[in-house]
């Protein structure tokens, strides 16, 4: 057996913390990253661009997330492709986890 396979669970893999955001990086290459988000209720990312598109999953909760100006509410299981370059902001409607992976 491969000794760095880790098997786990998303959802109790990262704990969120009171008025906080805070994150556990799972991969990082040069060609991407995998990292895994705990949002507190109310915690928000103000807008911002990437280069890279990015996917996201959200793993528990509720959140908001503004893309090119338009709302999009996601909440467990949903996922969805923030676009390069596009600008974004996030806002945690309830406390949040959420799998984040950038492709550059």
């Amino acid at each position: 057996m491969n000794s760095s396979v880790v098997v786990s669970k998303l959802v109790e893999s990262i704990e969120v913390q009171s008025n906080s955001i805070v994150s556990k990086q799972i991969i990082k290459k040069t060609n991407g990253n995998i990292t895994l988000f705990g949002f507190d209720k109310g915690e928000t990312l103000s807008e911002h661009t990437s280069p890279y598109d990015a996917f996201v999953y959200i793993v528990e909760g509720k959140m908001e997330i503004r893309i090119g100006g338009i709302s999009h509410i996601v909440e467990a299981g949903d996922q969805l492709v923030m676009p390069a370059n596009i600008p974004h902001g996030l806002m945690a409607i309830e406390k949040v986890k959420m799998l984040l992976c950038m492709i550059k």
